[in-house]
């Protein structure tokens, strides 16, 4: 088997040919000089005679208490200062998108290039709403929880500077100008000194796509980093892009950070919520030896150092103490800092549709509330995370309005949680006791599965046995296994159909055409007829197939594979020969209806329960239907009342349903990411299914045309078949009034 490309060795391969990508016109210009930092092996560019690079893990943190920059900005005037750079230099700005990440297959928004991700023909496309754009993007990240509050440069969620840019040798712009508007933003924007800046060489390497990048540096602190996508595929296997890609990542955090020089870039990010978390605890710390420390933290972060546990004790030992005694000191600012950070992060999920659970995505967002909650115990503060929420939202309405909108059902989310971490508290003793009399020990595999099994953090099991060792990495590892990107449906029928031209499936421009002739292509495996063109309905989007009669032989199912229609028949047809087709009639009127109804109970239980539902999943049969929502508790029977009553009350007013085809990125203007129900959709064209103007979804689903066909929708029974999931089981027409 053949062993992967990693990361490093593609920039091998790229340090082949260096000026073929990483070489800029701005180097040559200026006089920059290609450097390998003797100390860690990265090669570098640079103005000076320096012999290592900027990296945190070669040079400490210079710009503490002796800023770089010409004027001190707090973090809102940061961002205005370089939107307003970019607009001036052609750059359209843009609205942030939300941190679920709806439109491609990852959970969470991890990068602001994400925001432009799509998925075509399965393969990853890029789609931008403008050519080239600057937007500051909320960024979810989980893989370096245990370092969040502690070395400036970690943080669950942080604002990225997206600068972007489409380039096909017309349009949009590539390397040289990206680099050269970089450091004029630092330069001229700043007011940062040339010789401070350094360039490390680097690549991106995602799952579909590729490319060099520069990584933009001030002694100490990456700021940037300027990728160049122009390979799509794998390493192995991969074809040149038409249209490469220039996407640019900035963190706000930093660039703020550096033109105050604060002990860390937290004390900026969280001005005004630090200073109420201040003022509320009265923690007292030693601030001459907290700035000193912060000097070396940088080096303090999981994915870049080989041993956690060795770069602590690198940091005590220049700071004159040892591991004990650096962790004492500085444990309570931690606290703070991660609190400040994880409940904003909280706050950003839960407003855009985001739910603390066990599975999944929701995982990671309990993992770190829990975490905030763990430190707001063990201290004894007097803290709500909710009021923290408030004054996140208070600092940021000036460019993220929308987290004020949100705090009620922000504060309803997280007593709930509260309660049930409360809870699992009460559970922990009982549980630690039981362990200990069993003789079993707690090593990282038994704390892992307790935080799985239980949901017991390591520090309430520490309480108990004071000696336990946490691992340094341990929220990074109960967190990964929930985190895989999520994958796209495979289609049930594994069959090579390459060879066999697209079917023309014509159900949709003739929902009520049930009887028509057309011509048999291919028979497949004795079983499967491919026809020249087809009125019947495929399964999909949850709702199954027709059935009815290929000449005088049963249709038992229809899929579709790729872009030809398989039909399942008991009995073997002749290629070439005409066939008469019948598609059952009562079967598509109740699918039809049970599908419109799926919609209308999907948006019924948006207004009653609010806007972090969503639908999970959703199945449509002849004998009834289903539809699985996110909600963070059971619903009850006065909740499930109100739902069939609200679902029967648009019943009634006989809403029009509209049928459109849109481009994505108009659908997506028109209607925003709400019309990704069922998920990804892998086409640039969307079928949105519009009801009145209560809900609008991508759909490929079959539709009444108007709300009134439905005639009565009939809630059965509900359930929690998961936590922060419920299924409401329903019926309509004929059978629900039975």
């Amino acid at each position: 088997m053949m062993k992967a490309i990693t990361k490093k060795d593609l920039i091998k391969k790229f340090q082949k040919n260096p000026e073929r990508y990483w070489s800029v016109s701005l180097f040559n210009e200026l006089g920059f000089k290609r450097k390998q930092c003797k100390n860690c092996g990265k090669f570098f560019w640079t103005l000076t005679d320096e012999e290592t690079c900027s990296d945190s893990t070669c040079k400490p943190y210079e710009f503490i208490g002796n800023p770089l920059t010409k004027e001190s900005m707090s973090y809102l005037e940061t961002w205005n200062a370089i939107k307003k750079f970019f607009i001036k230099h052609g750059h359209t700005p843009l609205k942030r998108y939300p941190v679920i990440c709806r439109w491609f297959p990852l959970y969470f928004t991890i990068a602001g290039i994400v925001d432009f991700y799509r998925k075509k023909d399965g393969e990853l496309s890029f789609e931008f709403p403008a050519n080239p754009s600057i937007l500051a993007q909320p960024c979810l990240r989980f893989n370096d929880i245990e370092n969040t509050g502690l070395n400036s440069k970690s943080y669950t969620s942080f604002l990225m500077i997206q600068q972007s840019s489409l380039y096909d040798g017309k349009e949009g712009y590539w390397k040289d100008e990206c680099i050269r508007l970089d450091f004029e933003l630092l330069t001229k924007v700043f007011g940062i000194k040339p010789e401070k800046i350094t360039f490390i060489e680097d690549a991106w390497l995602g799952p579909e796509a590729f490319g060099s990048s520069l990584e933009y540096y001030v002694p100490g602190l990456e700021l940037g980093n300027a990728v160049f996508t122009e390979f799509v595929g794998t390493p192995a296997n991969y074809k040149e892009m038409k249209q490469k890609v220039i996407d640019m990542g900035g963190g706000l955090e930093r660039f703020a950070w550096i033109t105050q020089g604060t002990p860390t870039s937290y004390d900026v990010t969280f001005e005004p919520v630090l200073r109420f978390l201040r003022k509320q605890t009265g923690i007292k710390y030693d601030v001459d030896f907290f700035t000193r420390f912060a000097k070396l933290s940088g080096s303090l972060t999981l994915d870049e150092v080989k041993s956690m546990k060795r770069a602590k004790e690198d940091v005590a030992r220049k700071l004159g103490v040892n591991v004990k005694v650096l962790e004492e000191k500085i444990k309570h600012l931690r606290a703070l800092y991660a609190i400040a950070d994880h409940s904003l992060t909280l706050a950003f999920a839960i407003a855009d549709g985001g739910l603390p659970s066990n599975v999944a995505g929701g995982y990671n967002l309990r993992v770190i509330l829990r975490r905030a909650l763990s430190f707001i115990d063990d201290f004894g503060w007097n803290i709500d995370l909710t009021d923290v929420c408030g004054l996140h939202a208070k600092h940021l309405r000036p460019i993220l309005p929308e987290l004020s909108e949100h705090l009620d059902k922000i504060q309803e989310i997280l007593d709930i949680e509260r309660k049930k971490f409360n809870e699992t508290k009460l559970r922990t003793r009982r549980i630690v006791e039981t362990i200990i009399q069993k003789g079993e020990i707690v090593d990282e595999k038994k704390l892992v599965d307790l935080y799985d099994s239980e949901g017991i953090t390591p520090e309430l099991i520490k309480k108990y046995l004071p000696e336990l060792k946490i691992p340094a990495d341990f929220y990074a590892k109960v967190t990964e296994k929930h985190m895989k990107e999520k994958k796209l449906a495979f289609e049930k029928i594994s069959i090579d159909v390459s060879n066999l031209p697209p079917t023309q499936l014509l159900v949709y421009e003739d929902q009520e055409k049930l009887e028509f002739q057309t011509r048999v292509l291919k028979m497949i495996e004795d079983k499967y007829v491919v026809l020249d063109k087809t009125y019947f309905y495929p399964e999909g989007g949850g709702q199954k197939s027709d059935v009815g009669f290929i000449g005088n032989f049963p249709v038992m199912d229809v899929q579709k594979v790729g872009n030809v229609i398989l039909h399942r028949v008991l009995g073997k047809l002749k290629e070439g020969e005409m066939v008469n087709c019948r598609i059952n009639k009562y079967r598509r009127e109740i699918l039809t209806k049970h599908h419109t109804a799926t919609h209308i109970i999907n948006t019924s239980a948006r207004m009653i329960l609010g806007d972090h539902v969503w639908q999970h999943s959703a199945e449509k049969t002849v004998e009834k239907a289903r539809i699985d929502i996110t909600h963070y508790e059971s619903l009850s029977p006065e909740v499930v009342k109100r739902i069939e009553e609200k679902a029967n009350e648009i019943v009634r007013k006989n809403l029009p349903v509209k049928i459109e085809m849109l481009k994505r990125g108009e659908a997506e203007k028109k209607y925003g990411f709400r019309i990704y129900q069922g998920g990804v959709i892998p086409s640039e064209t969307l079928r949105i299914v519009s009801i009145g103007n209560i809900d609008h979804e991508a759909c490929c689903g079959l539709h009444c045309k108007n709300t009134g066909e439905i005639e009565f929708i009939k809630i059965l029974k509900t359930k929690r078949i998961q936590d922060g999931v419920d299924r409401i089981e329903f019926t309509v027409g004929p059978i629900a009034l039975k």
